[in-house]
């Protein structure tokens, strides 16, 4: 095959790889910012080899979309959209991973990937639908699967080779963490950047008619010092202190499969109960109170979880019968 045709079945068997290769990154991306532990590194290592295969396919993608555009076709715009926020998503994912810009202003170069990704689903389920991958058994043969093994190992090859050279150059990507995550404001509340899941806005709180009593809580000095892993980019070590949520909930677990962590907001997160000792309702960060962008009154820690476990501006905590499995895997508002 020469890159200046593009035969109909190699057509087909470009437009399925980058179908899979498409639902890959996004699977293991997601998975990815399931977890602030080892587990994420393996996530991001498949997320990152999909999306440099995805590059490796453009050449004979881009000559198949200036095929397509040449016949009129009906909702075409809805096939350049899906085009523009892959590509989009993959430049903000590069920016993001090499630290070229990380962010401007109040937004990050990982938002801009992830926000891209997110509104390219509805018009790649419509591509699909729309213009569904005609392959014919001819084409599932042992060839392409060798070929297809060959794709794979070329960009898990290209990746490593990437991040080889990133690490011996100058750029802030060298340093971030296997999260993906840049370390920022560790040791200094006054540093370290604010985050809200979505579009959750600051709420403001009366200390003194908080539900769950600030003057009682506030005698606790529970400590732990543990590093919030915002999937937003950033990551960050601190002091917590309050009360753990052993303590808080003492006498009330018995029977108890799960803990749920509800904010002023409506936002809410369930716990295993196994995990209420290693909780802690947080009021002060770096011996100081919280602010109200971290969270005032209190805020829950949950180690080793990331950013979007770690409630803010909490209102109750309560044990509860059902599993903590019982909800959504990521927030829905």
């Amino acid at each position: 095959m020469i890159l200046g045709s593009v035969s109909l079945s190699h057509r087909a068997r470009v437009n399925l790889a980058l179908l899979a290769l498409l639902a890959g990154a996004f699977l293991t991306g997601w998975l990815a910012f399931s977890y602030a532990t080892a587990p994420a590194r393996w996530a991001l290592v498949a997320h990152a080899s999909a999306g440099v295969g995805i590059l490796l396919l453009l050449p004979w993608k881009s000559m198949i979309a200036r095929r397509g555009l040449r016949r009129p076709r009906p909702a075409r715009w809805a096939s350049i959209a899906l085009g523009v926020l892959v590509l989009v998503s993959i430049a903000g994912g590069l920016l993001h991973s090499s630290g070229a810009l990380v962010a401007w202003g109040a937004y990050t170069a990982m938002e801009l990937h992830v926000g891209a990704a997110i509104a390219a689903v509805p018009f790649a389920a419509w591509h699909v639908l729309a213009r569904p991958v005609r392959v014919r058994p001819s084409d599932l043969s042992r060839r392409l699967f060798l070929r297809t093994g060959a794709g794979l190992a070329l960009a898990s090859v290209s990746y490593a080779g990437g991040e080889l050279a990133l690490r011996a150059s100058s750029l802030p990507g060298a340093g971030r963490r296997f999260t993906g995550s840049y370390e920022v404001g560790s040791f200094d509340p006054d540093a370290m950047p604010v985050s809200s899941w979505m579009f959750d806005a600051v709420p403001a709180l009366d200390a003194a008619a908080w539900a769950l009593g600030y003057e009682a809580l506030a005698r606790f000095d529970d400590r732990v010092t543990a590093m919030l892993d915002c999937t937003g980019g950033f990551c960050s070590n601190q002091e917590w202190a309050g009360v753990r949520v052993d303590r808080l909930l003492a006498g009330r677990l018995a029977g108890a499969q799960s803990i749920s962590v509800v904010s002023a907001t409506g936002y809410a997160r369930r716990f295993p109960v196994e995990e209420a000792s290693r909780l802690l309702l947080a009021l002060r960060m770096g011996g100081r109170p919280l602010s109200a962008e971290h969270g005032f009154p209190a805020r829950l820690v949950a180690p080793d979880r990331r950013g979007f476990w770690w409630v803010k501006w909490v209102v109750a905590v309560r044990p509860e019968p059902v599993p903590y499995w019982w909800q959504p895997p990521f927030p829905l508002q």
